[in-house]
């Protein structure tokens, strides 16, 4: 005899399926709506960020701006670059509010519940610093601004026999050829160093082995070839290490151009590495006399150096500049947008060699 499920353990199990079937519903109905909140919540994040991204370009661009107009009113007048100049006078950072609450055609109750943006920002004189092309013009290694990178890196306790590894490089780039390792730069960093010290054929040796080789061996080797360095932080490419990069910074500066140093703006450091005879010491009281009076030629200078050392040239120096640096950042809250640029003078125009944008956070204070 078969036995049959009482109508109660049916019921039972009906309520049992129908359950399950809610609590499946439920999950499913519960995923989807989740799922629809953080894609909704995903979208309204991408464009606050995206117009949080526009707004701070923006203003940057408009920091720029501003730049460049300070840079073409300062050509109009004319005279020497220095550092009591409009251009040279840093903005520290200053709430953006701020300066809308002075403008008068902007209500007050507008600026409420905008987030504090504060912006800082300066102007560099870019040829305050050595300039590392030119170390090689036309191919060949220039002995008096090869003198100057070694005599800044003795200064900067830097190993000098990177300058003739970064001149050979330097060499082997311009003419298409892969940047030789330290170990293997061999010939051309040995001419290089005879340029440091002054030798007198260094010119023609260094052409050749910069040159040197089988067609094959240019072919392999140039395939490798990266670009010429446009900023300092590309050193790296031409076998320098990164400590030495990272001194080299408030020092050293890559340029399109040859360019001269102005001794208005640069350092005691760079005044004493370009001019051979000048030691440090010399060079620091140079820095003081000009705060007082700036040097308004070349010959203002001399005057305050000894006859028996080597005097400033205008192929080394100069007292105008072309090429600037213009750092500008944008913080809100704890995140910062910095934007750095190089900008090119030539006359009343002024335009833009190269711009670069890096965002970052400002670490929380420290809590006692």
């Amino acid at each position: 005899m078969s036995r049959r499920s009482s109508p109660s353990v049916r019921g039972v199990g009906e309520r049992g399926a129908a359950l399950l079937a809610a609590m499946l519903t439920v999950t499913l109905v519960a995923t989807l709506a989740a799922a629809a909140m953080w894609r909704q919540w995903r979208a309204v994040e991408i464009e606050a960020a995206e117009r949080s991204r526009l707004q701070s370009a923006w203003v940057l661009v408009g920091a720029l701006d501003w730049a460049r107009l300070i840079l073409r009113e300062d050509a109009r007048a004319g005279g020497a670059d220095h550092l009591a100049e409009p251009w040279a006078v840093p903005l520290e950072e200053a709430r953006l509010t701020s300066f809308l609450a002075a403008e008068k055609n902007i209500a007050s109750d507008a600026i409420e519940g905008l987030p504090d943006a504060f912006m800082s920002g300066r102007i560099i004189d870019a040829q305050s610093k050595l300039n590392v092309n030119n170390l090689v013009v036309g191919g060949k290694p220039v002995e008096t601004a090869v003198a100057s990178f070694v005599k800044l890196f003795e200064l900067l306790g830097l190993p000098r026999q990177e300058v003739s590894l970064l001149t050979a490089n330097l060499q082997r780039a311009s003419a298409g050829l892969a940047p030789a390792p330290a170990a293997a730069a061999g010939g051309a960093a040995g001419a290089a160093g005879a340029a440091a010290a002054g030798a007198s054929g260094s010119g023609s040796g260094t052409g050749t082995s910069g040159t040197g080789g089988s067609g094959s061996t240019e072919g392999s080797e140039s395939s490798n070839t990266p670009l010429m360095p446009q900023q300092l932080s590309q050193l790296t490419w031409l076998g320098l290490s990164p400590d030495t990069v990272a001194a080299l910074e408030p020092y050293a500066i890559v340029l399109p151009v040859p360019t001269p140093v102005n001794i208005n703006t640069a350092s005691a450091e760079v005044l004493a590495a370009s001019v051979p005879g000048l030691d440090l010491a010399s060079a620091k009281r140079l820095v003081v006399q000009r705060t007082a009076r700036f040097f308004a030629s070349l010959a203002d200078a001399r005057r305050l150096i000894p006859e028996s050392t080597a005097q400033f040239n205008e192929v080394q120096h100069s007292v105008g500049s072309s090429y600037f640096e213009v750092i500008a950042r944008l913080r809100l809250d704890r995140i910062w947008v910095q934007e750095h640029s190089l900008l090119k003078r030539d006359g009343a125009q002024v335009s833009v060699v190269w711009r670069e944008r890096g965002v970052g956070t400002t670490p929380p204070p420290n809590k006692p």
